[in-house]
């Protein structure tokens, strides 16, 4: 086909009635123009506009299969969310709510209410506030607490997590000034005491989520951080990143750090918790106020339908055992390897693939040296592509010449939908 020989954009749409036709002509005779000048053939013109126009009404954000053994996958979404959690969203977000109404006063409410108690009886906590993200509750705590003035954060704390995002980054957001002390393997209290001054306005510890530094090391207990931290003053907050509300190998939980005596504990929704995406703070009631008096808290406080999902997955923890069970999050990291297993042989058996061990991953920058036994099913690596382009989309880990398809962050009911994009593929 020569360039000449290409319709017009009037006659590719002729008998096309879609009002997004145009435009998709246009962008079809765009590529087809750039094929024809590269010496391809832009083929079946008719066939490629009712594929633009198919992929024009796809949406763009869609459900995954996750195979890949990662359970808190940052790229996938991180925390799938509990049946729970999706119920009270769809309740609420199908109607107008209360989110911002007091129906006991039939006056204006905070959204905040339907949150903070369960987090308080959760956590032991005075109060409790809920913005859109954990770096957004730490740049909120920054600026209402410490705007102007000192910050004291360890050096071998000065962490950066995913896309680029630093600790030291946040702190200048924030307004407020970082005074680093001890080094970067070792610091003490009383490196603490030493760099305390007029202008400190609070000390930041911050959970190494997402590594872990080993050998020649020292920290200070939270609770001697505390301790210092009640002389001097200034109040401690506890950056703990993923954050958890059941005890999980050495990750802290929320209500044992304000036992060790952190004034406020911010941590996230979407990661261990197993919620949807927010930033949660707890501790004194005070300082809690401080921040939702902030004009920061608007921009960056959550939704309907995020305040929705984490009160549903909040309320499962109120049955310590249920939540285990139901939070899928959870369930995925206690599983017994041997249910894994079956999951693999069965979608083995299905695809004709082989059943092989590995090693599954927490993710989301939790528990980094936690390796779980896990079982995967294994087949060509040449599917990984057209397995990514199925409905649902499945994404599994090329490895040794191999795609492996993780049965640890498969559902029982995933499995069947696995198999047959695998047979689709083929």
């Amino acid at each position: 086909m020569e360039l000449r020989d290409l319709p017009s954009v009037d006659e590719l749409v002729r008998g096309v009635e879609d009002p997004l036709a145009v435009d998709a002509a246009r962008a079809v005779l765009a590529r087809a123009r750039e094929e024809i000048r590269a010496g391809l053939d832009p083929g079946d013109l008719p066939a490629r506009l009712e594929a633009e126009l198919a992929a024009a009404r796809t949406p763009a954000l869609r459900r995954v299969l996750n195979a890949t053994g990662v359970i808190v996958h940052t790229n996938l979404g991180r925390a799938p969310l509990a049946q729970t959690a999706l119920d009270r969203a769809l309740e609420v977000g199908a109607g107008y709510s209360n989110l911002e109404y007091d129906l006991s006063e039939g006056a204006r409410g905070s959204r905040q209410d339907h949150v903070t108690a369960i987090l308080r009886r959760l956590t032991g906590a005075e109060s409790a506030i809920v913005v859109n993200n954990n770096a957004g509750a730490v740049l909120l705590a920054l600026a209402a607490l410490a705007e102007g003035r000192d910050v004291l954060v360890s050096r071998g704390e000065l962490i950066e997590i995913g896309d680029g995002f630093r600790i030291p980054d946040v702190l200048a957001r924030s307004g407020a000034r970082l005074v680093e002390v001890g080094t970067t393997n070792r610091t003490r209290p009383a490196d603490y005491e030493r760099a305390a001054g007029d202008d400190t306005a609070l000390i930041l510890r911050v959970h190494q989520s997402n590594f872990r530094v080993v050998g020649f090391t020292e920290l200070p207990a939270l609770a001697d951080l505390a301790a210092l931290a009640r002389r001097r003053g200034l109040p401690l907050l506890d950056d703990l990143g993923s954050g958890a509300l059941v005890e999980l190998s050495d990750e802290p939980t929320a209500q044992a750090s304000l036992a060790a005596g952190a004034d406020l504990v911010s941590f996230s929704g979407d990661k261990l918790l197993g919620g949807p995406q927010a930033g949660i703070v707890v501790g004194r009631a005070d300082l809690i106020d401080r921040l939702r008096r902030h004009p920061l808290h608007r921009a960056l406080r959550a939704d309907k339908l995020g305040l929705a999902a984490l009160e549903g997955t909040l309320l499962l923890y109120l049955d310590r055992e249920r939540a285990l069970r139901e939070v899928p999050v959870l369930r995925m990291l206690l599983e017994d390897s041997g249910n894994v297993r079956a999951r693999a042989e069965r979608l083995a058996a299905a695809v004709g693939g082989e059943v092989e061990e590995t090693v599954a991953r927490v993710g989301g920058g939790a528990l980094p040296l936690a390796e779980l036994p896990s079982f995967a099913c294994a087949i060509d690596e040449s599917l990984a592509a057209p397995l990514r382009r199925q409905a649902p989309p499945v994404v599994g880990i090329v490895r040794d010449g191999k795609l492996l398809l993780d049965c640890r962050t498969l559902s029982d009911e995933e499995v069947d939908a696995a198999a047959a994009a695998v047979d689709a593929c083929r």
